[in-house]
Formats: structure tokens, C-alpha cells, sequence
């Protein structure tokens, strides 16, 4: 072992291994490939990169974590466990299809939608962990010593790298965006989106495609045709049957309907709907649904003559796909047309069920996991104030806060999941709140709060529980119908919890810490006689 790495700081070591040129160009790599290049140049080349990308950048982030959880871990030994760990871990979840699905829930729940796919080729990429080890060989002869340099390295490089290996590349979502006609053909525009911001807005966003045989089959626009389609006004929300001009249709903004007028528009009456209430069950059963109005409602529609007679009726529905009115005056939702060619993984959309409330297996996981982390919320306030009125610092309350915070935010990113992370969810936040829960009781009582201090608060943790879970019980068992509704109703619900923390911040004694610190640890004994020497 050469003379940087007898230190018993590995941290230097495997700084210098993250600032590696290699291992930067590798972060700057990944970075601009899955943010920019896979949606310009989606194909096999961009796919790859991303994994060798990876494959160098992620053993030095992982000894760079080792080494600061535990500064006395040789360097060495950091650097092969994250070689080790990396290329073990990336075997597995692209070799077997159950890692693979267990790794898109776990990165689902801590940053946001994310896919990661069982792909046996991508092993092929595997020798970058060859780069990543050169590159090691060479920075642990230079270990970054002066304290200054470590923080800005540290602040300038190690954030990046672990958003950077934590944000998979985002999942696209199909979004149905126009409908028109073509020279009497139908048309529809098809786009994609990953999260609400980014969500396409209209047809000109996305890809048309035309039908020769009136929405039965469909092929891609010609550059021309694509021109001429963007040119189109837009948005086009109501229109006439050919064959009858008195019967139109228009699209309702903002929900899932479709009027109808036999008169020529004189009066209205719904021809099609899914109602508000079950559109919003049925938005939740969406990866990431976003802003129910905006994304799960009736945009655009077109009118087009059917070749036996009569007419059909095409409405573009965002995220929800395309609904038709067939001939016969029946609606049916279509989905994306079966374009599968045109979008991998295309989703089989959820059924609309015409009673009972629409149920998903996580929540029961997410309503669990909210009452316990207010529960603790409680409990966290009650020690904070008992160690201040006992003369303590903010800074228990403050780590309790944070890591609660941090529950919170897994939460919120699970909530709009898929089923896989509601377990995931629950063993995140059940030991957050535990560490904080445990830590803000045991601080108060080996200081100025008594016994009966840590019973009361107790109480109040099982009490908000109680009361938080009853409006997530309704919920689950569909009053209210809404999760907007009842998660401020389990809110609401920590009043009485919070009072009672306020109330028992009295029973911390400042004195009692003082008489525990000046009492000796053993009673008084009456000295011993002195000995006598044997003669």
C-alpha cells in the first residue's frame, strides 16, 4: 500500500477518485444523454451510453458515501466495494426481470417515475467497470488533503453525481393531443410527456398519422402532410356530420364529454361522458397523472363520413387516449389506436367501472404511511419543545424535522405510483419516523422530562394516528371519493395532537437535568477503617 492510502481517512482517496477526469466526463455524459440525446436520438446508441456512463460514474459516488458515513474505512477497501457492488447490482437487475421491476419501485418511490428494464445486452457494457477501476489506480496517488479543496469538490461535484445516478431517464407517458381531416381522411396527433410541466400542449407537439380506411388502420404523415396538418387551426372543438348537417358534437373543456346538438347547435345535451367524480378515479389509477382537468379531458374532436353509411365521431382525450363514436351511435375508448409501433411499452388504459369506488393495492400502504408520519409530526413537536423549555438547543428538533421532511417527500412522490411502491414506500418512511420518533422521546427523557412525560406523548402519537386514519379509512372506503379531500381532513386532524404536545412541554422540569448531573453515581458509603499491618 503506497503512502496516501495508510491514512486512516479514506475520504481524500476517494474524492480524488470521483474528481477524476474520466469520472467527470462520465457524470457530463450521463447527464446530457438521458436529459437531451435519448429524446433527440432515441435508439440503440444512446441506450448504451447511459450504462457505460454509469458504470464509471457510480463506484467512486458509492466509496465517495462509504468513506464519509465511515471516515476510518481504508480507501481501498471503499473502492472495491463499489466496484463490487455496482457491477454485481447492475448484473442482476438487467439479467432478471423481478430485480428489474423491484429497481423501477424503489427508484420510483425516492425520485420520481422512473422505468428500469431487463435487457440482457446491456451486460455488454459491463467492461466500462475496466475504465472505472483504471481510473482509480490513478487518483488514489493524488488524495485531495487540504480541507478546503475536499468541501468544494465536494459541494461542486458529489450533489450532480447523485442526482445524476439516482434520475433514471424519465418514462414517457402517450398523450392523445388532435383530431382532424386530411383531404376527408382522418388524422390524429400523438405526443409524449414524462411529468406535468413537461406535458405536450398541442397538436403541433406531437406525431400525426393518417388513416387510408377511415380509422381503421393507420401509417405516419409524410413531411408534407405534417406541414400541412401543423398549419391547421387549432383547437378544433366542435363539428357537423357530413350526412345530417343538423347533428353536431362538441368537446366540454376541462372533462371527459362530448356533447351532441340535433338541432344545429341550438341546444346540447351529453352524448358521451365520464363523470368528474370517476374521472378522478380513474386519473389515479395513471403513473404520474399530473392536473386531472388538464391532462384527462376532451380536447379536440373530428366528424368523418363512414363507408357503410352514416358517420364516426374521433375525440382526442390527453392522457386517457382517443374515444370513437362508431357508426351504429355507440362510443367505445380506444386508446392510442394501437400504436405500439410508434411508442414502446404503449399502457392498456385502466377501466371506468359504472359503480363502487376504484381501488388501487397501494392505498392502503400510502393511508397507513401518512397517519404514522403524522403521528410522528406529533411526537417530534412534543420533545423539541420539551428540550427547549429544558434549556436544550433546536438542533434535535431541527434533524427531526428534516428527516420527516424527507419521509414526507418519499410520501409524495409514491402517491401518484403504480402499486409496486407502496411497500417500497412503507419501509422508507416507517424507519424515518421511527429514528425520529425514538430519538425526540429519549433525548427529553434523560433530560428535563419525566416518565409520565414520555407516556402522555405517547399517547398523543397513538391519538393523532387514530384520528388522522379515520377521514384515510373514508377514503378507502370511498367517502370521500377524493384523496384531496381527505388527506386535509387527516391534517386537520393533528390539531388535538399538537395542543396536547404544547400542553406537556409543562411537564419538562429545566432543573431535573441539573439534579441528574449533580448526583453521584453510587450512595454515600461510610468510609473504610484503615488497615492494620500484619505483624
Amino acid at each position: 500500500m503506497t503512502g496516501p492510502e495508510t491514512s486512516p481517512d479514506g475520504a481524500p482517496t476517494t474524492l480524488s477518485w470521483l474528481c477524476h477526469p474520466a469520472t467527470v466526463v462520465a457524470l457530463v455524459v450521463l447527464v446530457v444523454n438521458d436529459r437531451m440525446l435519448k429524446a433527440a436520438f432515441p435508439g440503440l446508441l444512446t441506450g448504451k451510453l447511459s450504462d457505460v456512463a454509469g458504470l464509471v460514474l457510480a463506484p467512486p459516488l458509492v466509496a465517495v458515501l462509504l468513506t464519509l458515513l465511515a471516515p476510518r474505512l481504508p480507501a481501498r477497501a471503499a473502492a472495491l466495494v463499489g466496484l463490487i457492488a455496482v457491477g454485481v447490482g447492475f448484473a442482476l437487475v438487467k439479467s432478471s426481470g423481478y430485480a428489474a421491476e423491484l429497481a423501477s419501485s424503489a427508484w420510483t418511490a425516492l425520485a420520481g417515475p422512473s422505468l428500469v428494464r431487463a435487457d440482457w445486452t446491456d451486460l455488454l457494457t459491463l467492461p466500462a467497470l475496466g475504465l472505472a477501476w483504471w481510473s482509480w489506480t490513478r487518483a488514489r496517488r493524488r488524495p485531495v488533503r487540504q480541507r478546503a479543496a475536499r468541501l468544494v469538490r465536494l459541494l461542486v461535484v458529489l450533489p450532480p453525481a447523485v442526482l445524476a445516478v439516482a434520475a433514471t431517464s424519465a418514462v414517457h407517458y402517450p398523450y392523445a393531443l388532435g383530431t382532424t381531416t386530411l383531404d376527408g381522411r382522418p388524422a390524429i396527433s400523438i405526443g409524449s410527456g414524462f411529468q406535468d410541466p413537461y406535458m405536450p400542449d398541442k397538436p403541433a407537439d406531437g406525431r400525426w398519422r393518417v388513416s387510408e380506411d377511415g380509422a381503421t388502420t393507420w401509417r405516419e404523415s409524410t413531411d408534407n402532410e405534417e406541414a400541412r396538418l401543423d398549419g391547421l387551426d387549432s383547437p378544433r372543438q366542435q363539428a357537423c356530420a357530413p350526412d345530417d348537417p343538423r347533428r353536431c358534437y362538441r368537446v366540454a373543456a376541462g372533462h371527459l364529454r362530448v356533447e351532441q346538438s340535433d338541432d344545429a347547435g341550438m341546444t346540447w345535451q351529453v352524448s358521451w361522458e365520464v363523470a368528474d367524480a370517476r374521472r378522478d378515479e380513474l386519473a389515479r389509477r395513471y403513473d404520474d397523472p399530473g392536473d386531472f382537468r388538464r391532462h384527462f379531458s376532451s380536447r379536440e374532436l373530428v366528424v368523418y363520413p363512414h363507408a357503410g353509411g352514416g358517420h364516426e365521431v374521433l375525440v382526442a382525450n390527453g392522457r386517457d387516449g382517443f374515444v370513437r363514436r362508431l357508426s351504429d351511435g355507440g362510443w367505445r375508448r380506444e386508446g392510442f389506436l394501437s400504436l405500439q409501433s410508434y411508442m414502446a411499452d404503449t399502457p392498456e388504459l385502466p377501466d371506468v367501472y359504472d359503480g363502487g369506488r376504484v381501488q388501487r393495492a397501494i392505498d392502503v400502504w400510502l393511508a397507513l404511511a401518512l397517519a404514522l408520519l403524522l403521528g410522528c409530526a406529533v411526537t417530534v413537536v412534543a420533545g423539541h419543545l420539551a428540550i427547549r423549555r429544558g434549556g436544550g438547543g433546536r438542533g434535535w428538533g431541527i434533524a427531526g424535522a428534516l428527516t420527516l421532511l424527507l419521509a414526507g417527500l418519499v410520501l409524495n412522490a409514491s402517491w401518484s405510483q403504480v402499486d409496486g411502491t407502496g411497500v417500497v414506500t412503507v419501509l422508507v418512511v416507517v424507519p424515518l419516523g421511527a429514528v425520529a420518533v425514538a430519538v425526540l422521546l429519549l433525548v427529553p427523557w434523560l433530560g428535563p422530562a419525566p416518565g409520565r412525560w414520555v407516556l402522555w406523548t405517547v399517547g398523543s402519537f397513538l391519538l393523532t394516528m387514530v384520528l388522522a386514519g379515520l377521514p384515510m379509512v373514508g377514503w378507502l372506503n370511498g367517502t370521500p371519493e377524493q384523496a384531496w379531500v381527505a388527506v386535509p381532513l387527516a391534517l386537520l386532524a393533528t390539531v388535538p395532537g399538537l395542543l396536547l404536545a404544547v400542553r406537556l412541554a409543562s411537564l419538562a422540569d429545566p432543573t431535573r437535568e441539573e439534579n441528574r448531573r449533580d448526583t453521584p453515581p453510587y450512595p454515600p458509603y461510610q468510609p473504610l477503617p484503615p488497615r492494620v499491618p500484619l505483624r
